[in-house]
């Protein structure tokens, strides 16, 4: 059996997530990109969305990334609540079409977790990781 040569390119599944997190109300207050802007030090309620290797499925034509999503808050206990909004925004894209890519599952790796932040010294973050299946046509 021959394996299905993957998409010269995948889907833009940061951009979906964002995307995703932007139009959820309870993220309304927070910055939501794929890197921190400029000045910002860690207290600002935030979710940066990565992507943080995966894998290709080609006999299905899954992608399957890990996508790391962190969360900033001016407290902890801000950081938490917002951790728990994002984490719940992206559970709920299973069984959602984005162009031409559908979301069929999204399953949690690992978090929301309490993880000291070393590039910014007062900085309130948790993280969490979510795998997103993604047939890809």
């Amino acid at each position: 059996m021959t394996t299905p040569t993957p998409p010269s390119t995948f889907p833009d599944v940061e951009a979906m997530i964002v995307d995703v997190l932007e139009d959820d109300s309870r993220l309304s207050g927070a910055i939501v990109d794929v890197q921190a802007p400029s000045g910002f030090d860690g207290t600002a309620a935030a979710v940066f969305v990565n992507r943080r290797g995966g894998a290709w499925v080609g006999e299905l034509h899954v992608d399957q990334p890990l996508i790391e999503l962190e969360v900033y808050g001016p407290t902890k206990q801000a950081a938490h609540v917002l951790a728990n909004d994002a984490r719940q925004a992206v559970l709920a894209m299973a069984n959602t079409r984005y162009g031409t890519s559908l979301v069929t599952e999204v399953e949690e790796q690992d978090g929301p977790r309490w993880l000291p932040d070393y590039l910014y010294s007062a900085a309130n973050r948790y993280v969490t990781v979510m795998k997103v299946y993604v047939d890809v046509y």
